[in-house]
C-alpha cells in the first residue's frame, strides 16, 4: 500500500479509493474490439488508488502506485502467482561468494520510447534512487550495496555507489557490503527497475508520463486522469513472461468500496480486489459460484504509534504501547467486523511467508488481557501522566474499509483502559500518507503491509530499519538493525529466518507498531471476464485476465 507495495505501503484491505468523477466500466469497454471468447484486445477495468506521488519506481512505496509500476516496468526478475522468482531481463545472475554478483542483461530489450535497456539503465537508476539529494522513498532498498553510506548520508555529495560497475552494454556487477544470498530475490521489486535517460533528466515530468518496458504502457498523453482513472494498454513489443492476455487495464479510483461493489454487481467494473465490509457476509451469494475468490496472502494490518510523540517515548511510552496492544480484542473484531475472514496476528509478518513462526518469545503482548493492560497503563501514568483532555487518536483514510474496525479498537481502549480514544478520519489515503511520510502525525495511524517480495525481511527492514522509507513511526534500534544485518548475511534461508524472528523479539518489546491481523484477499469479478487469479501478494494477476 505497495500499505507499502507495501512497498507499497498499505495492505489490500487498506487500499484507498479516491473520487470517481466518471462512470462506466467493464461492460461497455470490454466489448470494444472483441468478437469471440478470449479475444485479447479487450480492455479490463479494475479498482485502484490514486498514487501518492508521481510515477517514479524508486519513489513509489504504496499499493496504488505500485501495481501500476509493476505493469509499466519489467525488472531483472519477476514473481509468478505463487511468489516464485522468474528471470525477466536477467540473462543470468551469478556469484561465487554471495557478495559480488555479475548480472547479464538480455540483449535487444527496449523501453517503449525506443531507447535500449542496458546495464547502464539499471546502474544509473539505482544510483539515482540511492542518492540522498534525490530524496527517493525507496532509497533504503539499496542499503546493502557497497558505497550506499557515501551517497545516502545527509549532505552527501557523492552520487554513485562504489559497488556498482558497468562492464559492458549488457553486463554489470554489484558488490554488497557483506554476503547476502537472497539479494537476487529482491530484484523484482519496484525500486530495482531500470529507467530511461529522460527519467533522470526530468524526474517530475517523467513521473506524470512514465515510459517503461513492461507488459503495458500508458494509453497516450492523457492516460492518467488524476483522482479519476489511469488507462494502460498492452505493450506490443513486450518479450517477457508476463504476456498480456487482454488489450489493456484501466484502474478506476472510487470514493468507496461500496460504490465499486455496486459497479461490479452491475458489470460496470471487471475486477474488485477488496470486498466492502457491508458485503462480507453476502458477496459469495451476490456474485455466485465462479465469480469470487478468498485467499490468504502476504499482508497484514497494524497501528503505527510514532516514536516522535512524547507520550509514547521512554519507559512510560513503552508501557502504553503494551497496554494498548493487550486492550485490543483481536478475536472479537475479526469475528464481528470481518465475519471471521481475518486471523489475529502473532507477530509482524504473515503466515504465508517461509520461516513464519507463531510462537516467538514475547508474543503474549499481542493477546487480549484487559486486566494486565489496565495495570500497564496505570504504571505509565505514575511515570508520566497522559496530557489532560488529549484523546488517543487512530488516523485512517475514510475512503476505504477502516471506520468500523478503527471504531471497534477505539471503543475497546475506552472500555478497557478508561481513556479517551477515537478514530481520526482523513478524507483520502493520499492525505493520510502525506502526514505519515512527512513525520507530522499528531497521533497513531492505521497502517499495513503488502509484501514486495516473499521474504520475512521484507516485512521488517523497510518498515522498522533505521531511516527506512516506510518507517512511518521513525523507529530506531541498534539491536534490531544488527539482527537484520546478521539475518541477511546468513548462509541459508532457514538460518536467516531464525535470526529475523529474533529481530521480531526486539519488536515485540518495543512495539513500534501494534500488529492486528493477517489479511485475506477477497476479490470478485464481472460476468464479462474470466481467468482471474490473486497472486501471493494479494494483487490480481491482471495480465492473465481475459474477456469472455
Amino acid at each position: 500500500m505497495r500499505v507499502t507495495r507495501t512497498s507499497k505501503m498499505l495492505s489490500v484491505a487498506a487500499v484507498a479509493a479516491l473520487a470517481l468523477s466518471a462512470c462506466g466500466g467493464g461492460s461497455d469497454e470490454s466489448a470494444e474490439g472483441t468478437g469471440e471468447s478470449g479475444d485479447n484486445t479487450a480492455i479490463i477495468t479494475a479498482n485502484g488508488t490514486e498514487p501518492q506521488n508521481p510515477l517514479m519506481p524508486v519513489n513509489t512505496n504504496e499499493v496504488g502506485g505500485g501495481r501500476i509500476m509493476d505493469l509499466l516496468f519489467e525488472g531483472l526478475v519477476s514473481y509468478d502467482a505463487d511468489g516464485n522468482t522468474v528471470n525477466e531481463l536477467a540473462e543470468s545472475i551469478e556469484t561465487e561468494d554471495s557478495q559480488t554478483y555479475t548480472i547479464k542483461v538480455k540483449a535487444d530489450q527496449k523501453f517503449t520510447n525506443g531507447e535500449a535497456v542496458t546495464a547502464k539503465s539499471f546502474v544509473d537508476a539505482w544510483n539515482f534512487g540511492a542518492a540522498a539529494k534525490n530524496a527517493q522513498l525507496n532509497s533504503y532498498f539499496f542499503e546493502s550495496i557497497e558505497g550506499y553510506d557515501e551517497v545516502s548520508a545527509e549532505g552527501a555529495t557523492a552520487d554513485t555507489m562504489s559497488g556498482l560497475t558497468v562492464v559492458d552494454d549488457n553486463t554489470f556487477t554489484v558488490k554488497l557490503s557483506q554476503p547476502e544470498s537472497d539479494f537476487p530475490q529482491r530484484l523484482g521489486y519496484t525500486a530495482f527497475f531500470p529507467l530511461p535517460a529522460e527519467a533522470l533528466a526530468d524526474p517530475a515530468a517523467f513521473g506524470e508520463k512514465p515510459v517503461g518496458n513492461g507488459p503495458y504502457m500508458l494509453d497516450g498523453d492523457d492516460a492518467w486522469q488524476h483522482e479519476v482513472q489511469i488507462d494502460l494498454v498492452a505493450n506490443p513489443d513486450y518479450t517477457g513472461t508476463r504476456v498480456p492476455q487482454n488489450g489493456g487495464v484501466t484502474f478506476k479510483f472510487y470514493s468507496s468500496f461500496d460504490a465499486a461493489y455496486a459497479d461490479l454487481q452491475s458489470d460496470n467494473l471487471d475486477i474488485l480486489d477488496t470486498m466492502p465490509n457491508s458485503a462480507l457476509k453476502t458477496f459469495k451469494t451476490d456474485l455466485g459460484e465462479g465469480r469470487f475468490s478468498e485467499k490468504a496472502y502476504a499482508g497484514n494490518q497494524t497501528i503505527t504509534i510514532p516514536g516522535y510523540l512524547p507520550e509514547f517515548s521512554g519507559e512510560a511510552g513503552q508501557l502504553r504501547r503494551q497496554a494498548i496492544s493487550m486492550a485490543i480484542d483481536r478475536e472479537e473484531i475479526t469475528d464481528v467486523v470481518f465475519s471471521g475472514s481475518r486471523e489475529p496476528a502473532k507477530e509482524f509478518t504473515a503466515p504465508v511467508i517461509e520461516g513464519y513462526s507463531d510462537s516467538i518469545p514475547g508474543e503474549e503482548v499481542l493477546e487480549f488481557n484487559p486486566e494486565k493492560a489496565k495495570d500497564l497503563w496505570e504504571q505509565a501514568e505514575k511515570i508520566e501522566p497522559w496530557p489532560a483532555d488529549k484523546p488517543f487518536t487512530i488516523g485512517y483514510n475514510a475512503d476505504a474499509n477502516h471506520k468500523e474496525w478503527v471504531d471497534a479498537v477505539a471503543n475497546g481502549l475506552k472500555n478497557n483502559l478508561g481513556i479517551q480514544a477515537e478514530g481520526k478520519p482523513y478524507a483520502t489515503f493520499k492525505e493520510l500518507r502525506a502526514d505519515a511520510t512527512a513525520k507530522t502525525l499528531a497521533g497513531a495511524i492505521r497502517t499495513g503491509w503488502q509484501a514486495d517480495y516473499p521474504s520475512l525481511n521484507n516485512f521488517l527492514g523497510p518498515l522498522y530499519g533505521t531511516g527506512a522509507g516506510s518507517n512511518d513511526g521513525d523507529y530506531s534500534s541498534e539491536e534490531f538493525d544488527s539482527l537484520l544485518s546478521e539475518g541477511l548475511a546468513a548462509s541459508t534461508p532457514e538460518e536467516g529466518a531464525e535470526i529475523f524472528n529474533q529481530a521480531q523479539e526486539v519488536l515485540l518489546k518495543d512495539l513500534p507498531v501494534i500488529p492486528l491481523w493477517y489479511q485475506v484477499a477477497q476479490s470478485g469479478w464481472s460476468n464479462n471476464v474470466e481467468n482471474v487469479e490473486t497472486g501471493w501478494n494479494g494483487v490480481p494477476v491482471y495480465y492473465n485476465v481475459t474477456a469472455k
